[in-house]
């Protein structure tokens, strides 16, 4: 078993934008569509990706007053690398303004900004043939389980097309809930990899508003259930290595069960989709905030693509780092400002900061004093973090 999922520049490179071409635009259901940017040959390198990594689409949409306003929004990639095209797919979120748009608008021909892929929801093992082909775990029989619900589903289409293909000793069990048969995303897809591998691929589709012929397939998936199919129909103590995608809900849940059942937490990879935080605005541009000048304020530097920014922040404002650096230098990385995609990681150089979510970062990472910038505030009058670390 090999140590490592991908070389640190793969898996934490600076994100950057590049305006992409749409190539084709593919309904999977009435409401999800997978969506192919070409990648010309000079960006190539700059969108190698590891399977289970996401980008961050950025679009200007008008507002209820017909005002352009910037948007963005990350999606997981749903297909194993291949050079020259990126794949995602985006589901319509209730009230979702970006989603809604993609679903209805975004055709062939449409050019939007793509950031380079991110994030560490990867497994650890050696198994992508475009990064590293001479150190793919082709020998180890590795038994992979992945738990996901929804849209959750498309990080792990990528990682199990990927590990089946790698390696012949693969196994690979996927749990994947939906309320319904029509709201299952890559269907088709899935029963290809059935068929393609039918002693190494189960698919476990669970229906919350459809009776099927297993009780145990019917209904939400709750504790007791999930206990009961870790405990039957999967053996909790044969899996290397398992990944989970979904809400927070079942996200934790699951977690929580495993963690009952004595797996350790480092062979558990996790994504939320959302933070269980439904009323927390997401952040899109800096709030506004004006430095006190006769009052108290935290002094925030930050280094990015080499330079140094400073930026003045007043204490009463319980400002974030992020908010502060966007304030005087919008090209500042982010995505999701929910603390869930790690796009805004940073390292704390001098100075103190409390972290308020973490659902992106490694413990040796926070350990080294990397932080999420879109949930840490300062503690100590002045610091400096460093993007580029």
């Amino acid at each position: 078993m090999t140590d490592t999922a991908a070389t640190p520049e793969t898996t934490r490179r600076r994100a950057t934008f590049h305006s992409l071409r749409v190539a084709e635009v593919r309904r999977l259901t009435a409401d999800a569509i997978e969506v192919t940017f070409e990648v010309p040959e000079d960006l190539a390198d700059q969108f190698d990706y590891v399977s289970g990594q996401y980008v961050a689409l950025r679009k200007e949409l008008p507002d209820a007053d017909g005002n352009p306003f910037e948007l963005r929004r990350s999606y997981s990639i749903c297909a194993a690398p291949v050079r020259g095209e990126i794949r995602v797919a985006i589901k319509r979120d209730l009230g979702g303004i970006f989603s809604t748009w993609a679903n209805e608008s975004l055709a062939e021909g449409d050019v939007i900004d793509v950031m380079s892929p991110a994030g560490a929801f990867i497994s650890k093992h050696k198994m992508t043939g475009m990064n590293d082909p001479e150190s793919i775990d082709t020998e180890n029989e590795n038994n992979f389980v992945a738990v996901a619900a929804g849209s959750g589903i498309t990080p792990v289409m990528a990682i199990a097309r990927t590990v089946l293909a790698a390696n012949k000793n693969t196994r690979f069990d996927l749990i994947y809930a939906n309320k319904a048969a029509m709201d299952v995303m890559f269907l088709e897809e899935l029963a290809d990899l059935k068929d393609k591998y039918p002693a190494r691929f189960a698919l476990h589709h669970v229906l919350s508003r459809e009776q099927r012929i297993s009780p145990l397939l019917s209904g939400r998936i709750d504790s007791e259930k999930l206990h009961t199919m870790l405990s039957t129909v999967i053996r909790t103590s044969s899996i290397d290595e398992w990944f989970l995608c979904g809400p927070f809900e079942l996200v934790q849940m699951v977690r929580d069960n495993l963690t009952a059942q004595g797996v350790a937490a480092e062979k558990v990879r996790f994504e939320l989709f959302t933070t269980g935080e439904p009323n927390r605005p997401e952040g899109h541009i800096g709030r506004p905030v004006v430095a006190d000048e006769g009052g108290k304020n935290f002094e925030i530097s930050f280094k990015l693509d080499g330079l140094q920014g400073e930026v003045k922040s007043p204490v009463s404002a319980r400002e974030t780092i992020l908010n502060a650096a966007l304030r005087v230098r919008p090209d500042v990385p982010f995505a999701c400002a929910g603390g869930v995609c790690g796009t805004c990681r940073a390292k704390v150089v001098t100075g103190t900061v409390e972290m308020d979510e973490n659902y992106a970062l490694e413990p040796d990472e926070v350990e080294k004093g990397y932080v999420l910038t879109c949930q840490s505030r300062p503690t100590s009058d002045s610091v400096l973090v460093d993007y580029d670390a």
